[in-house]
């Protein structure tokens, strides 16, 4: 399945690209489902259609799903609690009825994962589109899954499953209940669900499309937005140029609004894809509104990010890590090894990642940022590096 990830600027039609891009491919003839976690039904409102929490049929090959981000999370603690039941009764903690439950900050996107994971898994569409909050939610949100799993095993070990018969015997010995397995068994379950919306983020046919104005504060974010995505290795197959002004004569602030985007638009097209969208004199509502905006074709997507290592041990004696980190400014950037992670912070946005096999026996030595690519330098360590002959 192809997979459209769109994010980009707040309020610069992030959700009517994604709906135009939907209803376009579904005039081509491909299956297609837009996805998103608007509250307010924004999808709906440009589609000129009400959508919601089960899937609609829009169109002809398009659907429209929103999940219920309240239902979702509900039946996720209520079953939380009855598997951590003996932790629970330990603290003596009160259980929470089902109908008390209200929806915390991030159950959307929680919930726009899971749906996510379940479209992938559909064999109902040939391409899916989601429509993302702005791009620093976007990353936060697409980088949970990692992120949770590495929790998930740092709390809970997958190895100390192997104790599980002398939990009785330790209990009894420490005075308290051991974790119970269902615990264990449920951490499982959630690695396994977490690992399948990771691969959907991952798959070759997963692409985003960046979303922005031309001007100022579309260059800033588009700037921002490209090193975030970047160091999650997430491929722009396309920067969409939303609401370009038309050329010709114009007022005196028009003129200069238009001069504006012009110069924001040749800077753009000197690094990246850039496709403009022009704007239509008015907000699109329905499906004549946005057949008529010209966004990209769903097409092939991009190449994915690669990480490489290139061996340098013969001339130089190290091993170099490639990350292609464009738009990055050297003095936001920071690095820090725990054990075998890499800890990489690029202004707001920061990843933890394992290294390498063979990096793990190198100590770092040090780093450089040259044309938008991070070169990170490692020596082997003599007490760990096998020996020659």
């Amino acid at each position: 399945m192809r997979t459209i990830l769109i994010t980009g600027q707040g309020g610069s039609g992030r959700t009517t690209v994604a709906a135009a891009t939907g209803l376009g491919a579904a005039r081509a003839g491909a299956r297609t489902l837009v996805l998103s976690a608007d509250r307010m039904d924004s999808p709906g409102a440009v589609l000129g259609v009400n959508t919601g929490a089960e899937p609609v049929r829009v169109a002809p090959n398009l659907t429209v799903w929103r999940p219920d981000a309240a239902e979702g999370f509900r039946e996720d603690l209520v079953a939380f609690q009855e598997r951590a039941a003996s932790v629970l009764d330990l603290l003596g903690a009160s259980r929470l009825d089902a109908e008390e439950l209200t929806p915390l900050p991030g159950a959307e996107e929680l919930s726009l994962l899971r749906a996510l994971r379940d479209a992938a898994l559909s064999e109902a569409y040939d391409l899916l589109v989601v429509d993302l909050p702005p791009a620093p939610q976007a990353l936060a949100l697409l980088g949970l899954p990692q992120e949770l799993r590495r929790y998930l095993r740092r709390l809970l070990p997958p190895e100390r499953q192997a104790a599980r018969a002398l939990r009785p015997v330790l209990g009894r010995l420490a005075g308290v209940p051991m974790p119970a397995g269902r615990l264990y068994e449920t951490a499982a379950r959630w690695d396994v669900e977490l690992a399948a919306v990771a691969a959907v983020v991952e798959a070759p046919g997963t692409s985003v499309r960046l979303v922005a104005e031309p001007g100022p504060a579309g260059a800033d974010h588009v700037r921002a937005a490209s090193v975030g995505l970047a160091l999650r290795a997430l491929p722009v197959d396309t920067l969409v140029a939303n609401r370009v002004l038309p050329d010709g004569e114009h007022d005196t602030w028009l003129a200069g609004l238009v001069a504006q985007q012009r110069k924001t638009l040749e800077a753009w097209e000197e690094t990246r894809p850039v496709h403009g969208v022009a704007h239509l004199g008015r907000d699109p509502r329905g499906t004549d509104d946005l057949a008529a905006l010209d966004v990209p074709a769903a097409g092939d997507g991009a190449a994915r990010v690669e990480w490489a290592v290139t061996d340098r041990l013969a001339d130089e004696g190290v091993l170099v890590w490639h990350i292609p980190l464009p738009g990055a400014v050297r003095d936001e950037l920071d690095l820090i090894r725990r054990g075998d992670e890499l800890v990489v912070t690029a202004g707001q946005f920061r990843r933890i990642v394992p290294l390498p096999s063979a990096l793990r026996r190198c100590t770092v030595g040090g780093a450089a940022l040259r044309d938008g690519e991070l070169r990170i330098r490692f020596a082997p360590d003599p007490r760990l590096w096998p020996g020659t002959r």
